[in-house]
């Protein structure tokens, strides 16, 4: 943990959320949501310098990571899209956050975008890593290029037994391969894996990674608390507060292409921004990139 955060947790009705922050409690807030199979650590080198400037700046481990637990057993262990944007609308209202400028990327991105969406007042401006990030899970299922398939033969595994075995039994050679495969051109990422790795023994992290990769192609039922977002969801709201997508050129799980195959899913100010020799760890692989995004929004929404 950087010297300048401090770990908290908030109950939410579903969670036990442990939180780093940074900054003075009464300032402006900004949220940094990390993805799968990354932890809190990939923002280290943003979340001080936007402290220094006078924010306040709060980092969730997501459900099934580090120090989050569920509340109770009996609460189902999803991973789908609509429960981890119900979490950060959670870690919001807990702390008493009527608005927020909202980064991520991965399924912290895919949060932030569905909270942008549906509730845009709660939202002041939005760092999208990949753009737009929320799921069609009814088109999921219809067939991609090879090339792309190839890209997601982790999603195809997770969908069998093996695939759960295998994520169980060596979930952090795991997670350090698709580390690799996902940042090709990225020197830092060896000894980057191992200040997050230990996140990803969180006792429900395999249930939620699981549940995930099979809800989003419609292969189990989701949370059924979760469904009225879900269905607002398959008609792929457009975004319409201010935002800024950071795309990494050589993201190896999807490789930014031209031209912006999202531009029309954003109704408010839009920009993009490829980054070359970036991979899919966009914030810890492009720090200055993401900061200076974060303070234009902050700036000037």
């Amino acid at each position: 943990m950087p010297s300048s955060a401090s770990l908290h947790r908030v109950t939410t009705p579903s969670l036990h959320l442990a939180y780093e922050e940074h900054g003075p409690a009464n300032a402006e807030p900004v949220i940094l949501l990390h993805g799968f199979p990354y932890d809190v650590r990939a923002y280290d080198e943003i979340a001080p310098p936007l402290a220094e400037r006078g924010y306040r700046v709060i980092v969730p481990y997501l459900r099934g990571y580090g120090p989050t637990r569920f509340v109770s057993e009996q609460i189902m262990r999803s991973g789908q899209q609509a429960a981890l944007a119900r979490d950060l609308l959670e870690l919001m209202d807990a702390l008493h956050l009527p608005q927020a400028t909202l980064a991520g990327y991965d399924w912290g991105g895919r949060a932030a975008c569905i909270v942008a969406a549906l509730w845009p007042q709660r939202v002041k401006g939005l760092m999208s890593a990949d753009g737009y990030n929320i799921q069609d899970i009814p088109g999921a299922c219809e067939p991609r290029a090879p090339e792309t398939e190839h890209r997601l033969w982790y999603q195809y595994y997770f969908n069998t037994q093996r695939g759960v075995d295998g994520l169980t039994a060596n979930r952090r050679a795991f997670c350090e391969l698709l580390w690799r495969q996902w940042s090709p051109t990225w020197n830092q990422g060896p000894q980057c894996y191992g200040l997050s790795a230990p996140s990803f023994d969180n006792p429900d992290f395999v249930e939620v990674v699981i549940h995930s990769y099979r809800h989003r192609f419609g292969y189990v039922p989701g949370d059924p608390s979760l469904e009225s977002i879900e269905q607002a969801l398959q008609a792929q709201p457009p975004i319409q507060v201010p935002t800024i997508a950071l795309c990494g050129a050589d993201d190896g799980v999807g490789p930014a292409t031209e031209p912006d195959p999202d531009i029309g899913l954003f109704s408010g100010p839009y920009q993009r921004r490829i980054l070359p020799g970036v991979g899919h760890n966009l914030p810890q692989e492009a720090p200055q990139a993401t900061l200076d995004a974060l303070l234009e929004l902050l700036q000037n929404a």
